[in-house]
């Protein structure tokens, strides 16, 4: 993304209440104060060709439920695309991609996309065939509509643009920056019903602590995302502290891993 120029994202739905209610808060509110990203909420009733506003009809063929209409949607993303400030469109349907921290960043390095929330039994499949570049998903489950997963999705890449945080670093820290989850955190009291922190964090060593929050990223992943190792960038130590581990704790060690 070019300096000084804001992320677009624009969001078609059929709720723009729900996706406009949070952009009034937090990070993504300060975001926009900032200028540094600007979304557009449209609403793809406002493209109905009818005078009841309607996105929907009977699925051809007979089955229950509803399927959003192609037309409304192809015109909403008209004056979008005539405007070249549609940047790539994806669907968001649970047959989708994967969302993961890797396509955020992606994402936060574009200068504009575009978000079209599905809705009911399913959008008509012309939708994306002809007017999607890609369908995402959130995660193997089932949602009432798209609107909180555009949500998801807009939060995760707003706050990887440069200047969003208080502390840029911090997005850099976060669970799967490098491939692992985070280390535990820990703040004031030290002793809190004579439960302690850790020794290392209060020893003024930065290398002990730099060994502890590693030791406990390979940890916590090895025992709650072991799949994440597959494909995380380990070194010698890295691994040698995994045999370790797992040696210790009965965990079958890691078949293989990507070296640096």
């Amino acid at each position: 993304m070019k300096a000084n120029q804001p992320l677009r994202v624009n969001v078609l739905t059929i709720f723009p209440e729900l996706i406009q209610a949070a952009f009034t808060q937090s990070i993504l509110k300060r975001a926009i104060e900032k200028r540094l990203f600007s979304p557009q909420v449209i609403n793809i009733r406002d493209y109905s060709v009818d005078r009841h506003h309607t996105v929907d009809d009977k699925p051809y063929g007979g089955g229950s439920g509803m399927v959003m209409k192609v037309e409304p949607i192809y015109k909403a993303l008209a004056p979008l695309k005539r405007a070249k400030k549609i940047g790539k469109t994806y669907l968001l349907a649970p047959s989708g991609k994967r969302f993961n921290q890797a396509m955020a960043r992606e994402f936060a390095d574009t200068r504009c996309f575009t978000l079209i929330c599905g809705r009911y039994e399913g959008v008509d499949e012309r939708v994306y065939e002809k007017l999607c570049d890609d369908e995402i998903s959130i995660g193997d489950f089932v949602l009432s509509g798209g609107e909180p997963a555009a949500v998801v999705i807009v939060d995760a890449v707003t706050r990887l643009i440069p200047g969003v945080l208080g502390d840029d670093q911090s997005a850099e820290l976060d669970s799967f920056s490098d491939g692992l989850l985070d280390y535990p955190h820990f703040t004031r009291p030290a002793v809190f019903r004579r439960w302690r922190i850790p020794d290392e964090l209060i020893s003024g060593d930065h290398k002990k602590v730099a060994q502890w929050r590693r030791k406990q990223q390979l940890l916590r992943t090895l025992e709650r995302r072991s799949d994440l190792l597959e494909n995380a960038p380990l070194n010698e130590h890295d691994r040698a502290i995994l045999a370790e581990l797992s040696q210790s704790r009965q965990i079958k060690p890691l078949r293989r891993s990507r070296r640096i």
